[in-house]
């Protein structure tokens, strides 16, 4: 990822703990009843299944940090809906120190165009049921996070 002028950003830094929390931002993208998903290539959750998403840029919104990410990292446009929750997600190494510490926003959305393609930051990629993953390797929350945003998604709640 890189700056707005263009100084790469890296994180966590290593051999170094974080000053503060990443503020990231996520969408779950809604088609035909289906949920993208992405592994993801990097630390600290590479390989697991989850939804599009990644770190807010300086001057972007929370809304606008999410549709960049998911056309950045899969080739697809949405449309927000509206919140689904945040989801912290941090991790110590073996001396108790801090490693990684996110505050992701999360979204809903609705699919509008493009296919899902794999790229640099998403391994694979896949239209799931939100509602049962049947047994895929995914990030902490993932779960609850689907579940509650097919649920505002499908008017279960107001969005």
């Amino acid at each position: 990822m890189t700056a707005g002028d263009g100084q790469v950003i890296r994180f966590p830094a290593v051999g170094k703990a974080p000053a503060r929390p990443v503020l990231a931002a996520s969408v779950a993208v809604f088609r035909d009843g289906k949920v993208l998903l992405a592994t993801r290539t990097k630390p600290p959750a590479d390989r697991l299944w989850s939804l599009p998403g990644g770190k807010v840029e300086a001057g972007e919104t929370l809304e606008e940090a999410a549709l960049r990410e998911l056309e950045e990292e899969v080739g697809v446009t949405a449309r927000i809906l509206g919140f689904n929750r945040h989801v912290e997600i941090f991790g110590r190494d073996a001396k108790g120190e801090v490693t990684h510490h996110f505050v992701v926003a999360s979204f809903i959305g609705e699919w509008l165009s493009g296919e899902p393609r794999p790229g640099p930051e998403a391994g694979a990629v896949m239209w799931a049921d939100p509602l049962s993953l049947g047994g895929l390797a995914t990030t902490r929350e993932l779960g609850e996070v689907l579940r509650r945003a097919h649920k505002l998604f499908t008017g279960g709640a107001s969005v």
